[in-house]
Protein backbone atom coordinates (compact mmCIF):
# COMPACT_ATOMS: atom_id res chain seq x y z
CA UNK A 1 0.00 0.00 0.00
CA UNK A 2 1.43 3.03 -0.83
CA UNK A 3 1.92 5.69 1.64
CA UNK A 4 -0.84 8.46 1.49
CA UNK A 5 0.54 11.84 2.78
CA UNK A 6 2.72 12.27 -0.15
CA UNK A 7 1.85 15.13 -2.37
CA UNK A 8 2.75 13.05 -5.92
CA UNK A 9 2.14 9.37 -6.26
CA UNK A 10 4.12 6.94 -5.27
CA UNK A 11 5.10 5.70 -8.65
CA UNK A 12 6.25 8.96 -10.50
CA UNK A 13 8.86 8.76 -7.91
CA UNK A 14 10.22 5.68 -7.02
CA UNK A 15 13.36 4.30 -8.99
CA UNK A 16 16.00 2.15 -9.84
CA UNK A 17 19.48 2.50 -9.92
CA UNK A 18 21.98 0.09 -12.83
CA UNK A 19 24.50 -1.24 -10.89
CA UNK A 20 27.06 -3.66 -12.19
CA UNK A 21 25.57 -6.29 -10.72
CA UNK A 22 22.24 -5.78 -10.27
CA UNK A 23 19.53 -2.71 -9.65
CA UNK A 24 19.30 -0.97 -6.59
CA UNK A 25 15.63 -0.34 -5.93
CA UNK A 26 14.30 2.36 -3.92
CA UNK A 27 11.04 2.43 -2.79
CA UNK A 28 9.30 4.67 0.00
CA UNK A 29 6.24 2.75 0.81
CA UNK A 30 6.56 2.62 3.92
CA UNK A 31 3.04 1.98 5.48
CA UNK A 32 2.42 -1.30 5.32
CA UNK A 33 3.48 -4.68 3.67
CA UNK A 34 2.88 -8.14 4.14
CA UNK A 35 2.10 -9.17 7.80
CA UNK A 36 3.99 -12.69 7.62
CA UNK A 37 6.64 -10.90 6.46
CA UNK A 38 6.89 -8.23 8.62
CA UNK A 39 6.30 -10.43 11.90
CA UNK A 40 8.92 -12.53 10.25
CA UNK A 41 11.23 -8.79 10.70
CA UNK A 42 9.67 -8.81 14.81
CA UNK A 43 11.21 -11.91 15.45
CA UNK A 44 14.19 -11.39 13.52
CA UNK A 45 14.83 -8.56 15.64
CA UNK A 46 14.13 -10.20 18.89
CA UNK A 47 16.29 -13.73 18.20
CA UNK A 48 19.37 -11.24 17.99
CA UNK A 49 22.19 -13.34 20.54
CA UNK A 50 25.56 -12.28 20.75
CA UNK A 51 28.10 -15.12 20.32
CA UNK A 52 30.15 -13.99 22.66
CA UNK A 53 28.44 -14.60 25.85
CA UNK A 54 25.74 -17.03 24.79
CA UNK A 55 28.14 -19.90 23.56
CA UNK A 56 30.75 -21.17 26.02
CA UNK A 57 34.05 -20.67 24.32
CA UNK A 58 36.06 -21.59 27.61
CA UNK A 59 34.86 -25.14 27.18
CA UNK A 60 38.10 -27.27 25.87
CA UNK A 61 36.91 -29.55 23.22
CA UNK A 62 38.54 -33.15 22.63
CA UNK A 63 41.32 -33.07 19.78
CA UNK A 64 41.20 -36.23 18.79
CA UNK A 65 37.20 -36.12 18.08
CA UNK A 66 36.49 -32.55 18.21
CA UNK A 67 33.12 -32.86 17.47
CA UNK A 68 32.67 -35.66 19.74
CA UNK A 69 30.72 -37.91 16.61
CA UNK A 70 30.59 -41.40 16.56
CA UNK A 71 33.02 -42.74 13.74
CA UNK A 72 30.25 -43.69 11.04
CA UNK A 73 30.29 -40.02 10.84
CA UNK A 74 33.66 -40.30 8.89
CA UNK A 75 32.39 -40.88 4.90
CA UNK A 76 35.31 -43.84 4.75
CA UNK A 77 34.40 -45.31 8.02
CA UNK A 78 34.49 -49.19 6.83
CA UNK A 79 36.42 -48.55 4.11
CA UNK A 80 39.85 -50.48 3.31
CA UNK A 81 41.78 -46.89 3.88
CA UNK A 82 39.58 -46.68 6.91
CA UNK A 83 40.97 -50.22 8.13
CA UNK A 84 44.34 -49.27 7.37
CA UNK A 85 44.72 -46.38 9.75
CA UNK A 86 46.13 -46.17 12.98
CA UNK A 87 44.81 -44.95 16.06
CA UNK A 88 46.51 -41.67 15.32
CA UNK A 89 45.62 -41.45 11.79
CA UNK A 90 42.19 -41.65 12.60
CA UNK A 91 41.98 -38.93 14.69
CA UNK A 92 43.54 -36.83 12.82
CA UNK A 93 41.19 -37.80 10.12
CA UNK A 94 38.25 -36.78 12.85
CA UNK A 95 39.81 -33.36 12.96
CA UNK A 96 40.54 -32.79 9.84
CA UNK A 97 37.33 -33.45 8.36
CA UNK A 98 35.36 -31.47 11.23
CA UNK A 99 37.82 -28.34 10.10
CA UNK A 100 36.41 -28.84 6.23
CA UNK A 101 33.05 -29.20 7.24
CA UNK A 102 32.71 -26.09 9.61
CA UNK A 103 35.35 -24.72 6.94
CA UNK A 104 32.34 -25.14 4.07
CA UNK A 105 29.98 -23.38 6.47
CA UNK A 106 32.17 -20.86 7.07
CA UNK A 107 32.35 -19.68 3.09
CA UNK A 108 29.13 -20.17 3.23
CA UNK A 109 28.08 -17.79 5.46
CA UNK A 110 30.27 -15.08 3.87
CA UNK A 111 28.62 -15.66 1.04
CA UNK A 112 25.22 -15.70 2.99
CA UNK A 113 26.34 -12.20 4.25
CA UNK A 114 27.28 -10.67 0.54
CA UNK A 115 23.89 -11.92 -0.87
CA UNK A 116 21.37 -10.85 1.81
CA UNK A 117 23.63 -7.45 1.45
CA UNK A 118 22.64 -7.70 -2.26
CA UNK A 119 18.93 -9.02 -1.18
CA UNK A 120 18.55 -5.15 0.65
CA UNK A 121 19.74 -3.59 -2.04
CA UNK A 122 17.65 -5.27 -4.97
CA UNK A 123 14.20 -6.45 -3.42
CA UNK A 124 11.46 -4.56 -4.65
CA UNK A 125 9.26 -4.14 -1.12
CA UNK A 126 10.39 -2.64 2.02
CA UNK A 127 8.90 -5.36 3.94
CA UNK A 128 11.70 -7.72 2.66
CA UNK A 129 14.12 -4.70 2.74
CA UNK A 130 13.65 -4.73 6.35
CA UNK A 131 13.62 -8.54 7.07
CA UNK A 132 17.01 -9.37 4.92
CA UNK A 133 18.42 -6.18 7.25
CA UNK A 134 18.04 -8.85 10.37
CA UNK A 135 19.84 -10.89 8.44
CA UNK A 136 22.54 -9.76 7.10
CA UNK A 137 23.28 -8.96 10.85
CA UNK A 138 22.43 -13.04 11.17
CA UNK A 139 25.16 -13.79 9.16
CA UNK A 140 27.96 -11.90 10.02
CA UNK A 141 27.58 -13.26 13.66
CA UNK A 142 27.61 -16.74 11.73
CA UNK A 143 30.48 -15.52 10.01
CA UNK A 144 32.09 -14.85 13.38
CA UNK A 145 31.51 -17.91 15.12
CA UNK A 146 32.60 -20.14 12.63
CA UNK A 147 35.76 -18.34 11.71
CA UNK A 148 36.07 -18.56 16.17
CA UNK A 149 35.40 -21.88 16.41
CA UNK A 150 38.23 -23.04 13.47
CA UNK A 151 40.55 -20.70 14.45
CA UNK A 152 40.31 -20.77 18.12
CA UNK A 153 39.12 -24.72 18.77
CA UNK A 154 40.49 -26.36 16.37
CA UNK A 155 43.27 -23.98 14.62
CA UNK A 156 42.97 -25.52 11.48
CA UNK A 157 41.06 -24.27 8.25
CA UNK A 158 40.41 -25.40 4.32
CA UNK A 159 39.59 -23.00 1.70
CA UNK A 160 36.37 -23.16 -0.38
CA UNK A 161 35.11 -26.04 -2.31
CA UNK A 162 35.09 -25.42 -5.61
CA UNK A 163 31.73 -26.49 -6.13
CA UNK A 164 30.27 -24.32 -3.80
CA UNK A 165 32.82 -21.23 -4.80
CA UNK A 166 30.78 -22.29 -8.85
CA UNK A 167 26.90 -22.08 -6.84
CA UNK A 168 28.47 -18.58 -5.54
CA UNK A 169 29.74 -17.49 -8.52
CA UNK A 170 26.27 -17.63 -10.05
CA UNK A 171 24.15 -16.46 -7.52
CA UNK A 172 26.41 -13.43 -6.52
CA UNK A 173 27.22 -11.90 -10.02
CA UNK A 174 23.14 -12.83 -11.26
CA UNK A 175 21.04 -9.47 -11.41
CA UNK A 176 17.60 -10.47 -10.72
CA UNK A 177 16.79 -10.48 -7.08
CA UNK A 178 15.22 -13.49 -7.45
CA UNK A 179 17.69 -15.23 -8.27
CA UNK A 180 19.95 -14.62 -5.16
CA UNK A 181 17.00 -15.34 -3.03
CA UNK A 182 16.76 -18.89 -4.57
CA UNK A 183 20.14 -19.50 -5.15
CA UNK A 184 21.06 -18.43 -1.77
CA UNK A 185 17.72 -18.70 0.45
CA UNK A 186 16.45 -21.81 -1.08
CA UNK A 187 19.13 -24.00 -2.21
CA UNK A 188 22.23 -23.24 0.00
CA UNK A 189 20.57 -22.52 3.24
CA UNK A 190 18.30 -25.36 2.76
CA UNK A 191 20.97 -27.78 1.69
CA UNK A 192 23.21 -26.17 5.25
CA UNK A 193 20.27 -27.04 7.36
CA UNK A 194 20.36 -30.30 6.47
CA UNK A 195 23.85 -31.00 7.12
CA UNK A 196 23.83 -28.74 10.04
CA UNK A 197 20.86 -30.96 11.57
CA UNK A 198 23.54 -33.81 10.82
CA UNK A 199 25.83 -32.29 13.38
CA UNK A 200 23.54 -30.75 16.25
CA UNK A 201 22.22 -34.42 16.36
CA UNK A 202 25.22 -36.77 16.12
CA UNK A 203 27.83 -34.63 17.91
CA UNK A 204 28.61 -35.28 21.22
CA UNK A 205 30.87 -32.09 21.97
CA UNK A 206 28.54 -29.11 23.99
CA UNK A 207 30.20 -26.46 22.29
CA UNK A 208 29.77 -27.93 18.74
CA UNK A 209 25.80 -28.90 19.11
CA UNK A 210 25.12 -25.51 20.88
CA UNK A 211 26.88 -23.53 17.91
CA UNK A 212 25.01 -25.55 15.40
CA UNK A 213 21.85 -25.07 17.32
CA UNK A 214 22.09 -21.50 17.57
CA UNK A 215 22.47 -21.11 13.96
CA UNK A 216 20.17 -23.35 12.91
CA UNK A 217 17.64 -21.57 14.67
CA UNK A 218 18.51 -18.48 12.27
CA UNK A 219 18.67 -19.99 9.14
CA UNK A 220 15.36 -21.41 9.52
CA UNK A 221 14.00 -17.86 9.59
CA UNK A 222 15.81 -17.26 6.55
CA UNK A 223 14.71 -19.97 4.40
CA UNK A 224 10.74 -18.94 5.74
CA UNK A 225 11.98 -15.50 4.32
CA UNK A 226 12.65 -16.85 0.66
CA UNK A 227 9.82 -19.08 0.71
CA UNK A 228 7.63 -15.90 1.65
CA UNK A 229 9.12 -13.56 -0.65
CA UNK A 230 9.19 -16.29 -4.00
CA UNK A 231 5.77 -17.78 -3.50
CA UNK A 232 4.42 -13.89 -3.53
CA UNK A 233 6.57 -13.29 -6.92
CA UNK A 234 6.97 -16.59 -8.81
CA UNK A 235 3.34 -16.60 -10.36
CA UNK A 236 3.99 -13.34 -12.21
CA UNK A 237 7.05 -15.33 -14.24
CA UNK A 238 6.29 -16.18 -17.39
CA UNK A 239 6.72 -19.78 -18.83
CA UNK A 240 10.33 -19.32 -20.13
CA UNK A 241 11.25 -17.09 -17.23
CA UNK A 242 9.87 -20.19 -14.64
CA UNK A 243 11.85 -22.58 -17.03
CA UNK A 244 14.84 -20.55 -16.85
CA UNK A 245 14.68 -20.94 -13.02
CA UNK A 246 13.99 -24.48 -12.68
CA UNK A 247 16.93 -25.63 -14.92
CA UNK A 248 18.82 -23.00 -12.91
CA UNK A 249 17.27 -25.38 -9.58
CA UNK A 250 18.15 -29.02 -11.48
CA UNK A 251 21.62 -28.12 -11.64
CA UNK A 252 22.68 -26.22 -8.41
CA UNK A 253 20.94 -29.48 -7.04
CA UNK A 254 23.30 -31.43 -8.68
CA UNK A 255 26.39 -29.31 -8.04
CA UNK A 256 25.58 -29.42 -4.51
CA UNK A 257 24.96 -32.65 -4.42
CA UNK A 258 27.97 -33.64 -5.01
CA UNK A 259 30.08 -31.52 -2.94
CA UNK A 260 30.19 -33.86 0.44
CA UNK A 261 32.88 -36.21 -0.99
CA UNK A 262 35.53 -34.40 1.13
CA UNK A 263 38.30 -34.94 -1.42
CA UNK A 264 40.42 -32.26 -0.25
CA UNK A 265 40.51 -33.68 3.32
CA UNK A 266 42.18 -36.96 1.27
CA UNK A 267 44.67 -34.86 -0.10
CA UNK A 268 45.72 -33.28 2.38
CA UNK A 269 46.37 -36.71 4.53
CA UNK A 270 48.04 -38.40 1.91
CA UNK A 271 45.62 -41.03 1.64
CA UNK A 272 44.66 -43.12 -1.65
CA UNK A 273 42.36 -40.33 -3.06
CA UNK A 274 40.92 -42.07 -5.60
CA UNK A 275 39.98 -45.13 -3.68
CA UNK A 276 38.42 -42.91 -1.29
CA UNK A 277 36.26 -40.97 -3.31
CA UNK A 278 34.67 -44.66 -5.13
CA UNK A 279 33.89 -45.44 -1.47
CA UNK A 280 32.43 -42.63 -0.47
CA UNK A 281 30.02 -42.51 -4.19
CA UNK A 282 28.76 -46.05 -3.21
CA UNK A 283 28.91 -45.92 0.48
CA UNK A 284 24.90 -46.80 1.68
CA UNK A 285 25.44 -44.35 4.72
CA UNK A 286 26.71 -41.75 2.27
CA UNK A 287 24.09 -42.27 -0.18
CA UNK A 288 21.20 -41.72 2.34
CA UNK A 289 23.43 -38.73 3.63
CA UNK A 290 23.34 -37.02 0.25
CA UNK A 291 19.36 -37.89 -0.02
CA UNK A 292 18.94 -36.25 3.62
CA UNK A 293 20.48 -33.27 2.47
CA UNK A 294 17.54 -32.27 0.43
CA UNK A 295 14.89 -33.03 3.09
CA UNK A 296 14.55 -28.90 3.14
CA UNK A 297 15.07 -27.74 0.07
CA UNK A 298 12.38 -30.32 -2.48
CA UNK A 299 9.21 -29.01 -0.34
CA UNK A 300 10.51 -25.55 -0.21
CA UNK A 301 10.70 -25.80 -4.18
CA UNK A 302 7.22 -27.25 -4.22
CA UNK A 303 5.81 -24.68 -1.91
CA UNK A 304 6.93 -21.48 -3.91
CA UNK A 305 5.95 -22.94 -7.15
CA UNK A 306 9.29 -24.34 -9.10
CA UNK A 307 8.34 -27.76 -9.17
CA UNK A 308 7.77 -28.29 -13.32
CA UNK A 309 8.79 -31.67 -15.34
CA UNK A 310 12.43 -31.20 -15.01
CA UNK A 311 12.68 -30.75 -10.78
CA UNK A 312 10.67 -33.64 -10.28
CA UNK A 313 12.84 -35.87 -12.93
CA UNK A 314 15.74 -34.33 -10.68
CA UNK A 315 14.82 -35.27 -7.27
CA UNK A 316 12.95 -38.58 -9.17
CA UNK A 317 16.62 -39.25 -10.30
CA UNK A 318 18.05 -38.69 -6.58
CA UNK A 319 15.58 -40.02 -4.82
CA UNK A 320 14.53 -37.59 -2.86
CA UNK A 321 10.85 -37.28 -3.91
CA UNK A 322 9.24 -38.69 -1.12
CA UNK A 323 10.52 -35.21 1.11
CA UNK A 324 7.73 -33.63 -1.18
CA UNK A 325 5.06 -32.94 1.32
CA UNK A 326 7.26 -32.88 4.26
CA UNK A 327 5.97 -29.60 6.35
CA UNK A 328 8.48 -27.17 6.14
CA UNK A 329 6.85 -25.08 8.56
CA UNK A 330 7.33 -27.35 11.38
CA UNK A 331 10.90 -28.42 10.75
CA UNK A 332 11.66 -24.71 11.13
CA UNK A 333 9.56 -24.55 14.61
CA UNK A 334 11.40 -27.46 15.67
CA UNK A 335 14.96 -25.83 14.90
CA UNK A 336 13.62 -22.68 17.01
CA UNK A 337 12.71 -24.92 19.99
CA UNK A 338 15.69 -27.46 19.93
CA UNK A 339 18.00 -23.86 20.49
CA UNK A 340 15.76 -22.94 23.26
CA UNK A 341 16.32 -26.26 24.92
CA UNK A 342 20.05 -25.58 24.96
CA UNK A 343 19.70 -21.97 26.47
CA UNK A 344 17.17 -23.51 28.87
CA UNK A 345 19.93 -26.16 29.90
CA UNK A 346 22.19 -23.90 30.40
CA UNK A 347 20.38 -21.63 32.66
CA UNK A 348 19.31 -24.85 34.61
CA UNK A 349 23.10 -25.32 35.09
CA UNK A 350 24.07 -22.35 35.71
CA UNK A 351 21.17 -22.08 38.99
CA UNK A 352 22.76 -25.34 39.94
CA UNK A 353 26.08 -23.83 40.50
CA UNK A 354 25.15 -21.06 42.03
CA UNK A 355 22.57 -23.12 44.45
CA UNK A 356 25.73 -25.40 45.38
CA UNK A 357 28.09 -22.49 45.65
CA UNK A 358 25.64 -20.98 48.07
CA UNK A 359 25.30 -24.57 50.33
CA UNK A 360 29.14 -24.54 50.59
Amino acid sequence: MSTRRYVMPIEQTQWTVPGGGAETVFTWEYDEGRDKLLSLYEKGKDKQWNATHRLDWSAQIDPDNPLGAPEEYIPIFGSRVWERMDEKMRATTRRHMAAWQFSQFLHGEQGALVCTAKIVQCVPSMDAKFYAATQVVDEARHVEVYSRYLNEKLELAYPINKDLKSLLDQVVQDKHWDMTCLGMQIIIEGLALAAFQVVRDLAGDPLAKSLTAYVMQDEARHVAFGRMALRDYYPQLTDAERAWREEFVVDACWLMRDRFQGHEVWEQLDVDTKECLEFVDRSPTMAEFRKMLFMRIVPTLKDIGLFGPKVKKCFEDMGVMHFADLDVAALSATDEQVGDMYDAQKASATRDAIERGAAE
